[in-house]
């Protein structure tokens, strides 16, 4: 019985640190992503049905505005390795799976993801989002030189821009329905929150 329990056993404590080493040999059916050595496991279930629609209406629009042009757009699953010593999987301890991200140096891109700060980061927020999980990804964000971070909030139809100006995050209004927001790093691209929330019914 104890041989059978162990079968189910995660590889990783909630309690330890962990580097990207370790990750890879991990063999788990959910995702999971680290945050400067610790474990954040993510819902077992599958993102809920508005997430994946606001999801796919942005990663559309930008695939469009970016196809045949050197910056490229990845949706979560994906790979973003942030390192602060090297390169190395051993002295990586940040790993984390933005829902989407906009890289605009090749030289980031290998096999397994990104390795180094993407250009863009965006996270759509759902009601299993920790929000110490996501004051941890602002502090990574900001200190390994995300230019921007965008915060949706499907259920409130809102959107905030975190802008890196002298290598700290700057606010922007609270975006919302009626509001065209610009990013200034992927040149010409601009969201309609109108277009990105319809049909989107708040809870």
């Amino acid at each position: 019985m104890e041989d059978e329990k162990n079968l189910f056993k995660e590889p990783y404590s909630e309690y330890g640190s962990y580097t990207y080493a370790d990750y890879l040999t991990w063999e788990i059916d959910h995702m999971v992503e680290l945050i400067k050595g610790k474990v954040f496991r993510q819902a077992a279930a599958a993102p809920r049905r508005i997430h994946q629609e606001i999801s796919g209406r942005i990663f559309f629009k930008l695939y469009l505005k970016l196809e045949k042009k050197k910056c490229k757009v990845f949706s979560a699953p994906f790979d973003v390795r942030l390192p602060v010593k090297s390169k190395k999987h051993q002295d990586i301890n940040t790993v984390v799976q933005p829902d989407i991200c906009v890289v605009c140096d090749p030289e980031k891109l290998d096999d397994l993801g990104c390795v180094g700060a993407p250009d863009l980061i965006m996270e759509i927020l759902s009601p299993s989002n920790n929000k110490k999980e996501l004051q941890n990804k602002y502090e990574v964000y900001e200190e390994s030189g995300v230019k921007e971070y965008w915060i949706i909030h499907p259920y409130e139809k809102t959107l905030l821009v975190y802008a890196l100006i002298h290598g700290k995050y700057v606010p922007s209004k609270l975006f919302t329905l009626g509001d065209h927001v610009a990013s200034k790093c992927i040149q010409g691209f601009v969201l309609d929150l109108d277009e990105l929330f319809e049909g989107i019914e708040s809870i």
